[in-house]
């Protein structure tokens, strides 16, 4: 079995797909520049799902799976990728959807991110959110800047993932990174224990819940960069989620701390190109100035977005202005960004 779920995992890389499912009762589906496709007409049956579940699954976690029903855990093939690996039961069967992570982390360049990032990543300190939809490019964008730490400064940086995706090799930084699962119980431990560990900056995989959303604020209020992602839709929507995650008795104080510590929101959508062969990214950047903080310690989020609409000199935009943008340059289709724009095209 071990040979079979290398063979699909293998054949999606090869078709630089970004996931593979593979589920009871239909042929393993391959995500293909957003579009999904069949990989065979083999159907899949039970006997087949579990057997690649546990040939893959580490032996200490395989009774873990059994009991929750999920698991999380990355898995790599030599010389092909590593992958992000999400095995469940659905239906009394075991299913498993597999996101490929390619083993070179691209550049900011490479991934034609607007440059504004690289001020970013050279902040002393602060929080930074990276936010989307799931698929929407999250950790390919922080990997991408930590690289970018990693080659032009000398810090230290520690990352907390579930599970670890992208493999750092120490360049002018050291990296550490820890995997939750593995090296720390959760995020939030994770976090307490790396501001111990002489940090200059701390990469969180996902802020789930409020003790680490709070952790966070704390290492970035106290000369630390903080690097998260939230699964949000907007600019104004982060930072409302995560006011709205304190009770409304802490509401105040922690509204005054984030516009005090709030770096930079990056929110992001993947749209397929014109000719479907790659996907290209949308972006909406928020740069925490004195007039988005006002705004933030006077509970008004909802003037943020007409401010990043006439910032472009300080480096913000709209998710609507960057979709635009890519459909005036012919790069992504009407259809494509119609859904996600206020006024229809004519």
């Amino acid at each position: 079995m071990k040979d079979k779920i290398d063979h699909l995992l293998s054949s999606g890389f090869e078709q630089k797909a970004s996931d593979i499912h593979i589920t009871v009762g239909i042929p393993p589906i391959m995500r293909i520049n957003g579009d999904l496709k069949r990989f065979g007409s083999e159907v899949t049956v039970p006997e087949d799902t579990e057997g690649m579940a546990k040939a893959i699954i580490p032996e200490k976690l395989w009774d873990q799976f059994k009991s929750k029903g999920e698991l999380d855990f990355s898995y790599g093939i030599p010389g092909v990728s590593r992958f992000r690996i999400n095995a469940y039961h659905q239906r009394g069967c075991v299913s498993l959807a597999a996101r490929v992570v390619p083993t070179r982390i691209p550049t900011l360049e490479e991934l034609e991110l607007p440059s504004i990032l690289k001020k970013i990543a050279e902040k002393p300190q602060g929080l930074v959110l990276v936010t989307g939809p799931t698929g929407s490019g999250k950790s390919t964008t922080l990997a991408a800047m930590i690289q970018y730490i990693n080659k032009n400064m000398s810090k230290h940086i520690v990352t907390l993932e579930d599970p670890i995706e992208y493999l750092h090799k120490h360049g002018n930084s050291i990296i550490d990174q820890r995997e939750v699962g593995f090296d720390t119980n959760n995020f939030a431990n994770g976090l307490r224990a790396a501001l111990r560990q002489d940090p200059d900056v701390i990469l969180v995989g996902e802020m789930r819940d409020l003790d680490t959303i709070q952790t966070a604020i704390t290492a970035a209020e106290t000369g630390h960069l903080v690097l998260g992602t939230l699964h949000t839709s907007s600019a104004p929507a982060t930072i409302n989620r995560i006011i709205d995650v304190f009770p409304s008795g802490q509401q105040a104080q922690i509204r005054i701390q984030l516009a005090s510590v709030l770096v930079s929101v990056i929110s992001q959508r993947l749209f397929p190109t014109v000719d479907k062969k790659s996907r290209r990214g949308a972006t909406e950047i928020l740069i925490n100035n004195a007039a988005v903080a006002n705004l933030i310690r006077n509970e008004k989020i909802h003037q943020i977005m007409s401010i990043m609409q006439t910032s472009r000199i300080y480096g913000m935009h709209t998710l609507e202005m960057s979709i635009k943008e890519l459909l005036q340059q012919g790069i992504i289709s009407r259809e494509a960004a119609e859904p996600y724009l206020q006024e229809k095209l004519v």
